[in-house]
């Protein structure tokens, strides 16, 4: 009796793989070994960037008044008028 059991199943779920387009593309195998790849792929190139960027030595300049510019202005010959061709009572 349990071939009798197999047999009816096996006609009653015949038809639903029939009713399956036979033109219709998948991505199959092939298609989730290249996603699988790219996402292994891109694993590796976040893993080396945060590798590089926590190699990079960053320093924000300073904010106008802080110390650091204090500093650099005396370096500088006429204060906030250099670099406009006048003198310190403005002729040129």
């Amino acid at each position: 009796m349990p071939s009798v059991n197999a047999n009816l199943a096996l006609t009653q779920l015949l038809p639903l793989a029939e009713e399956l387009d036979k033109d219709k593309v998948t991505p199959g195998v092939l298609g989730f070994l290249v996603f699988a790849a790219l996402a292994i792929g891109v694993w590796f190139l976040m893993k080396s960037m945060n590798r590089h960027m926590g190699r990079v030595d960053f320093e924000e300049e300073p904010e106008d008044g802080s110390p650091a510019t204090a500093k650099k202005a005396p370096a500088s010959a006429g204060g906030p008028a250099a670099g406009t061709g006048r003198g310190a009572d403005g002729d040129t």
